[in-house]
């Protein structure tokens, strides 16, 4: 997920710090091969490229649990502590952890969010 708006409330928020920028960078060199360099997966057509990565970004998004949004249950003998979080479900986008088979059957319906 990135931030966007202006330049001077994001250095505000995040510094100016490359940390958060080489992370998300090796992240998704972790998942997606073609974004790594001498590889066999590779894209010949732009298209593809494009597919992949977005494909990517749903699974991270919405799959893939990440453990520093993980939220603290109420104490209970027995049960969890925590729960996994995705970065959708700390942004308010969904109450879940997405399943591969939810992500592959939801239509999704562009709009526009910055209409200046």
């Amino acid at each position: 997920m990135g931030i966007h708006g202006d330049p001077q409330k994001v250095k505000a928020l995040l510094g100016e710090h490359t940390a958060y920028v080489e992370r998300t960078h090796l992240t998704s060199r972790q998942m997606n091969g073609r974004l790594v360099r001498k590889s066999l997966s590779y894209s010949k057509r732009l298209r593809l490229l494009r597919a992949a990565c977005s494909w990517e970004d749903w699974v991270y998004n919405m799959i893939r649990p990440v453990k520093t949004l993980r939220v603290e249950l109420a104490a209970s003998y027995g049960q969890p502590r925590w729960q996994a979080g995705t970065p959708a479900m700390a942004a308010g986008l969904t109450d879940h952890i997405w399943t591969i088979k939810e992500l592959l059957t939801t239509v999704v319906i562009p709009t526009l969010i910055n209409t200046e």
